[in-house]
């Protein structure tokens, strides 16, 4: 089993890091295997409503960093994303990937279990947290909980460690997640799914 952990910061070793390698290690320690993605500061442009991925099955802009997120999306069984709270709200640049990435590649990533952890100095982490959980519940991934919300306080990766609630909500989430793809290995997919319906308008359009 792998979990993808996605780094949305443009940090590669701070807060939020530092988060997601205490769900590593407890990872580890459930035997679970889990990588980190790090966004970076690469340029990540928005998506644009063009339409092309539903006819090539990618996106069409193939920048530095969508693909090779795509291709470790193929290999993980869940995917954990991490962010920092920029105004009450996760970092940018991250949403702007995951708008392109749930449109044009979500067929990797539907039944996944998916889990979020946002990093804070002070405020705005449950309106990033519930931000962040709504690219779950569009692909029918099922959700994994912790005994709070998935958040750490500090302004400094040092502050993070000093924050003893914060890390066991992490590590309680990583337990979760562990037992939440057991059961998924012990269950055969599912394969009913109905043909997808769209709103349909008075005027037919």
């Amino acid at each position: 089993m792998n979990v993808l952990l996605i780094n949305g910061s443009p940090h590669a070793s701070g807060c939020t890091f530092t988060a997601l390698s205490e769900i590593a290690d407890t990872l580890r320690a459930e035997s679970v295997d889990s990588e980190i993605f790090q966004l970076g500061t690469k340029p990540v442009r928005g998506c644009v409503a063009c339409g092309v991925c539903s006819e090539r099955g990618e996106c069409a802009f193939q920048d530095d960093v969508l693909p090779a997120l795509v291709e470790a999306v193929k290999r993980a069984d869940a995917v954990v994303i991490g962010s920092p709270v920029y105004y009450a709200g996760p970092n940018g640049a991250l949403c702007a990937l995951l708008d392109r990435l749930f449109y044009s590649a979500g067929k990797y990533l539907a039944g996944k279990p998916g889990a979020c952890v946002v990093s804070c100095r002070r405020g705005g982490a449950s309106a990033a947290f519930d931000r962040l959980n709504k690219y779950f519940t569009i692909q029918q991934m099922p959700v994994v909980s912790s005994q709070y919300w998935n958040s750490v306080h500090g302004f400094t990766p040092d502050d993070v460690r000093k924050d003893a609630e914060g890390l066991q909500t992490m590590r309680t989430l990583a337990h979760n997640l562990a037992r939440q793809l057991r059961m998924e290995a012990a269950v055969p997919p599912r394969t009913d799914h109905e043909e997808h319906l769209w709103t349909s308008f008075a005027d037919g359009k």
